[in-house]
């Protein structure tokens, strides 16, 4: 790219952690850097979170709409490229249209929206306009989930007839949000989180992660959504039964009251020439086996590794990367995207794989049906097209032409 890109936020104040993750992962290749945010609807604790990263005063906001207007008003490169929306969940739509309908490219957060309706909103809004619309399911950008991708989508474990995936998590064990814990408190609110809890915080990223790999969309489910701290008002486990496009089969299986487990996403694909394993606290490692009972560690960083996979990689092996550099391979894709397109040129297909407004209306769709299935205790029909969604580009970071 000609030059570095600057970017806003909304979200991220003081004591959010996931907005200094953001901040970290967008500025890892030196691509974009932050210049504006309204990073609380507290002017003082959004103007402390402004000081802190060394902001100008002038450009940090006590709310978003005030930013939106402040920030359209400037020209040429004094004027913010893209814009990052890492607030509660109920609060996406709203802050996601308001920078799309002021000209800005925008990163949100998952999951999408808390309602379909709002979700399905966006995605007509973009398929509109001339604006890229990226969503943060970060497991994507591990280098050994693109591998697992290349195998699976290669054809190497033959035909697909299994998908299993978990993530268990353990920190709402007790009723945190009794304690006034911020992160707790929205998330256990049905009013700021939407209609489900542990699916809407962690098992969307299950869900998109098993569609990323595999190219499959679920077709029909039967959920089992359980609350087992009293009192909480959404549910902190489920387990579901998926059934995936061309007959495969599988389970997800959620729960945030793990005690013990910290971030246990893990994923298994077979086939009938074989199967494919990936687990969180080891993503260097990529599990390939084989009916005849070999197992083979593909381990990230060697020369042999997919193409994909390499290109996500940065650094030799024997240097773990994980977390942050997973976020850093999808910002790094969007900024390039925009850059590309903002210079009048087509932006590399490899540099459009990172999830659309599209893989966010579906997962908004599944969470709404999966809370279905568990409120009737029965299988719900999953199978769904967003609009404008069918061969966008993008979309399962399938490469293609950008909306433009």
């Amino acid at each position: 790219m000609r030059r570095r890109l600057s970017y806003g936020m909304v979200g991220g104040g003081p004591g959010a952690f996931i907005g200094d993750v953001h901040r970290m992962a967008a500025e890892l290749d030196g691509l974009a850097r932050v210049a504006a945010g309204a990073f609380s609807s507290d002017a003082e604790r959004s103007a402390a979170k402004g000081a802190e990263i060394g902001l100008d005063p002038e450009r940090v906001y006590g709310g978003y709409a005030e930013m939106a207007e402040a920030e359209a008003a400037r020209a040429g490169e004094d004027r913010l490229d893209f814009v990052i929306v890492v607030t509660p969940n109920h609060l996406h739509f709203d802050v996601a249209r308001t920078f799309l309908d002021a000209g800005f490219h925008v990163v949100c957060d998952k999951p999408l929206t808390t309602e379909l309706g709002d979700a399905e909103a966006l995605c007509r809004l973009v398929a509109g306009g001339d604006r890229v619309f990226a969503l943060t399911h970060n497991y994507g950008g591990y280098p050994m989930i693109k591998d697992a991708r290349h195998l699976v989508r290669g054809g190497t474990l033959g035909e697909i007839r299994r998908v299993q995936l978990e993530y268990f998590q353990g920190w709402l064990a007790t009723p945190l949000e009794e304690t006034g814990h911020p992160q707790a408190v929205w998330r256990t609110d049905p009013a700021r989180a939407g209609v489900a809890g542990a699916l809407g915080d962690i098992g969307t990223h299950a869900h998109h992660l098993a569609r990323y790999v595999t190219g499959l969309e679920v077709e029909a489910l039967c959920g089992e959504l359980t609350t087992f701290v009293p009192g909480r008002r959404l549910e902190d486990d489920a387990s579901l039964l998926l059934r995936w496009s061309g007959g495969v089969r599988g389970t997800l299986t959620v729960s945030q009251v793990a005690a013990g487990e910290e971030n246990g996403l893990a994923i298994r694909v077979f086939g009938s020439e074989g199967s494919i394993a990936w687990r969180h606290d080891d993503a260097e490692t990529l599990w390939h086996r084989t009916p005849d009972g070999q197992a083979r560690a593909r381990r990230r960083g060697h020369g042999w590794i997919s193409p994909e996979a390499a290109r996500a990689s940065r650094v030799p092996p024997g240097h773990p990367e994980g977390f942050i550099e997973g976020f850093g391979n999808l910002y790094r894709n969007v900024i390039s995207t925009i850059g590309a397109l903002d210079e009048g040129r087509t932006p590399d297909a490899a540099d459009l794989d990172f999830p659309t407004v599209w893989d966010g209306a579906r997962g908004v769709h599944f969470l709404e049906r999966a809370v279905e299935s568990g409120r009737r205790g029965a299988w719900v029909d999953a199978r769904y097209e967003p609009p404008g969604g069918p061969g966008k580009p993008g979309e399962s970071g399938e490469p293609g032409e950008p909306t433009r």
